[in-house]
């Protein structure tokens, strides 16, 4: 038999399941006949199995609110559906659609570890948001993952409450998700991640990087800290350090700075892009900034990044200086302090330049585009 699922509406239309294992509940007639012999057997309960229905409801209704703020007008549909609906009619003439999913990585077990929970989401949707924006797409809906072995209701409304506000800064639509409650697969406190996000663009506006040509500057736009990369080197090193959480950054706690949830780059460079054409975009992630941009610029071409361009923020010079970490690790580990990067034609720098500085965005020319060598990113 089909395995039950105990359904609970995710605001937004899509339900949210509480999944418990299939050998459990899978039930034939030999098995009937062996309980039917057992009448000493004490009946069970899914919550005596480890999975409570009231929570899960209870849940739902704290973040239906939140959710719904998160809404833009192509969502279709109340609750309770199966699938979530979103109309794209009449916004494309050639509509390309780009979907992204990721993680936070290990930044996860940090927050679990702290009990920073509130945020978290924010760094789920960004992860995800950043990265279909690097072709030009702007993000419509967003659906997330949340499982745990036993559901906390205040833990998960936190979570999935970061998620609503990092889609609702984003203007993407949380329109669906899943929680899943399964006794055993997690330890307590425990709960895994995960998110996947659809945008949209017109077929004549991708941004590929075709464009790109030698000479074009890189423009590097701040990040707000580690963002969700590196985090197994990073909680390596704090613990070495004997997790510090207190220590002063320049005002702001170490901990305060590890956590600072992933910087949201949409709105603004949506708005870039309505007004110049960049050549090319990178979302700067795992594999830092000697493998992050140069995977938008064409065979034949390569990247000069200039060192003295790199000015470490505060917490990435900790993590240096505490884990003794060199220059070239930093740089494919981390994005330094860069977690954004456009290529612009030499002559559209200062006009760019100036909108980024009128959108709140800091920012820097990092480098330049050269043509290739046999190392086709060179820092120096």
């Amino acid at each position: 038999m089909v395995p039950q699922r105990r359904r609970a509406v995710h605001a937004g239309g899509l339900p949210r399941h509480a999944l418990v294992e299939s050998g459990a509940l899978h039930t034939t007639a030999e098995t009937a006949v062996s309980q039917s012999n057992a009448p000493d057997r004490a009946p069970l309960t899914y919550r005596e199995a480890g999975v409570d229905i009231d929570a899960g409801n209870e849940l739902v209704e704290r973040i239906k609110p939140l959710v719904k703020r998160s809404f833009r007008p192509e969502v279709m549909g109340g609750l309770g559906g199966f699938g979530a609906l979103f109309n794209l009619s009449g916004k494309y003439r050639e509509p390309v659609l780009v979907s992204g999913t990721d993680g936070v990585g290990t930044k996860l077990k940090l927050a679990q570890q702290l009990g920073r929970h509130d945020t978290i989401g924010i760094d789920l949707v960004a992860m995800c948001v950043n990265d279909v924006l690097v072709q030009g797409a702007e993000p419509l809906f967003f659906l997330d993952y949340f499982a745990t072995g036993k559901l906390d209701v205040d833990t998960a409304a936190a979570v999935v409450g970061g998620i609503a506000r990092g889609c609702e800064l984003s203007g993407c639509a949380l329109i669906g998700g899943e929680t899943a409650e399964m006794p055993d697969m997690y330890g307590p406190g425990e709960y895994d991640l995960a998110g996947f996000c659809v945008a949209g663009v017109e077929k004549s506006e991708i941004v590929d990087g075709s464009k790109v040509r030698e000479g074009d500057v890189l423009l590097g736009i701040a990040s707000s800290g580690p963002h969700s990369n590196g985090y197994s080197l990073v909680r390596r090193i704090y613990e070495r350090a004997g997790s510090p959480a207190h220590l002063d950054l320049g005002g702001v706690s170490l901990v305060d700075a590890l956590m600072a949830p992933t910087a949201l780059y949409v709105k603004p460079v949506l708005e870039l892009l309505s007004r110049h054409d960049l050549h090319a975009m990178a979302h700067i992630t795992g594999g830092g900034l000697t493998e992050n941009i140069i995977r938008v610029v064409p065979a034949g071409l390569g990247l000069e990044i200039e060192a003295s361009a790199i000015v470490l923020p505060p917490v990435f010079d900790w993590l240096q200086r505490e884990g003794a970490v060199a220059d070239a690790e930093m740089w494919r580990t981390f994005n330094c302090g860069v977690g954004f990067v456009l290529v612009v034609a030499p002559d559209e720098v200062a006009a760019v330049s100036a909108d980024l500085e009128r959108l709140g965005l800091a920012h820097r020319a990092i480098g330049r585009v050269v043509p290739a060598d046999a190392e086709r990113v060179r820092i120096g």
